[in-house]
């Protein structure tokens, strides 16, 4: 079991490692063979030479800021100085290297965090599988029997935390692309408010619904990670379980669960409730409207589209042609499509945010699936999309919101069968970040404690 930051940051400050054997770990980390394709630059020089300078310089926490010059993995969409962003794709082979860091990767250097590597990724983060023909896909670690997806976008970075090579893997999330691949490997991944971290030099899906966001180990690493990214406070009240007051939507987020989710989804409401926790059952079917709003194409077809349309008119050939197909929807588009589009989200999401404003969260699994397999979906279009369209189904309903949202791990109530990881997510609507965090802190804390005992 890995640590998470807090953690190891602890263990730093009160001597019992050094940042230097911290370090040394984390390079171990990423030179095993889970590590396979989850880098496009190998972080293993780097964190060598950063082991040997903190051994020397022999740096305690105190100088080393809230990422303590642990290793933070980078998705290779953001601009990092002296690098090329090639956002998983060999269209961008050739593009001239980033001359300054983006604010998200500048942030987190001036919080003491060493970005280690840039982590692989679906092509362009248009897909919530993960798969990456032109790099190889990550495998999920959860499973050392059968090789299956991470997830997507976000692949590498979550495997990176996951396997102890990163304590943060900075990623984005436009439908879900942080909290599926948390889902699926047993991470927490927050997906804030998109207004709240500069999407400056991050390469674009959704002009509107992109999120600079992070996958972390812990819920408290989440809130550290964002408060660094947002550059502001958390206000945490530490509102107890029992005088909270969660809703459960019943309409489309719980179809078609498979049974390791849907047990370990009821398991989780029996504990909250256990804690004291008030949760209510309800339709919001505003949600299955969403099939209507997007009818013409929806948000992400449209806008990376707009920012495509030269290169794939000229490279469509180089193009992973799941990722081309999805982006070439947005050329039927017209203007008024799009314009229709935006003000129906705006009406949506003033009904929703009425719907739910007298709750401290919405309570639904992340995804409804496990993991599937990479064999059944690499070489299956008709099986890829199915599984693509429903690892995005619930995640991308928060982002529709411009709303906020985390997932973290829950469990099946059967703790002697090891069982592939599910995630359980919190969300609100926007700027409510503070209280789901908040809520998050504590449903984590009940979750763990059932689940230990």
């Amino acid at each position: 079991m890995h640590q998470d930051l807090h953690a190891q940051r602890q263990a730093i400050a009160s001597g019992q490692i050094s940042l230097a054997d911290a370090l040394n770990k984390a390079r171990l980390a990423s030179l095993s063979g889970a590590c396979t394709h989850v880098y496009t630059s190998h972080p293993s020089e780097l964190l060598t030479e950063a082991a040997k300078v903190a051994n020397v310089a022999n740096l305690n926490t105190a100088d080393l800021g809230p990422l303590a010059g642990l290793p933070i993995s980078v998705k290779d969409l953001f601009d990092v100085a002296g690098e090329r962003t090639q956002a998983g794709s060999i269209v961008l082979a050739d593009a001239e290297p980033a001359l300054i860091d983006c604010p998200a990767v500048a942030r987190l250097r001036s919080a003491g965090g060493l970005i280690a590597g840039r982590t692989n990724m679906s092509e362009f983060a248009f897909s919530g599988v993960g798969i990456n023909p032109h790099f190889g896909t990550p495998v999920n670690p959860a499973d050392t029997l059968a090789a299956r997806v991470p997830g997507g976008s976000s692949s590498g970075a979550a495997v990176s935390v996951a396997i102890g090579a990163a304590v943060v893997g900075l990623g984005s999330d436009t439908g879900g692309s942080i909290r599926i691949p948390a889902a699926l490997c047993g991470l927490v991944g927050f997906k804030s408010t998109a207004r709240l971290v500069p999407t400056a030099g991050a390469l674009p899906l959704s002009t509107t619904l992109d999120t600079v966001s992070a996958i972390t180990r812990s819920v408290r690493d989440a809130v550290t990670v964002h408060e660094v990214l947002a550059e502001r406070r958390v206000y945490l009240t530490g509102k107890p379980l029992s005088a909270s007051r969660f809703a459960v939507p019943r309409c489309l987020m719980q179809d078609g669960l498979d049974t390791t989710v849907a047990s370990a989804f009821e398991h989780s409401l029996r504990v909250l409730r256990a804690a004291g926790a008030e949760i209510v059952e309800i339709e919001l079917n505003e949600i299955g409207e969403l099939t209507r709003i997007n009818a013409t194409g929806g948000l992400s077809a449209a806008e990376s589209y707009a920012w495509h349309r030269q290169l794939i008119g000229q490279r469509q050939a180089d193009y992973d042609p799941r990722v081309a197909l999805r982006i070439l929807k947005g050329a039927g588009m017209s203007a008024a499509d799009y314009i229709d589009l935006v003000a129906a989200r705006q009406q949506w999401i003033a009904h929703m945010n009425q719907r739910i404003s007298g709750f401290d969260a919405m309570l639904s699994p992340t995804v409804p699936i496990v993991a599937p397999a990479i064999a059944d979906l690499i070489d299956d279009d008709e099986t890829f999309f199915r599984a693509n369209g429903l690892l995005l189904r619930n995640p991308a309903v928060v982002n529709m919101l411009d709303g906020c949202a985390i997932s973290l791990p829950c469990y099946t109530p059967d703790q002697a069968q090891q069982q592939l990881p599910v995630g359980l997510m919190l969300w609100h609507s926007a700027l409510r970040d503070d209280g789901v965090l908040d809520a998050a802190l504590q449903v984590e804390a009940a979750l763990n404690l059932a689940h230990t005992h």
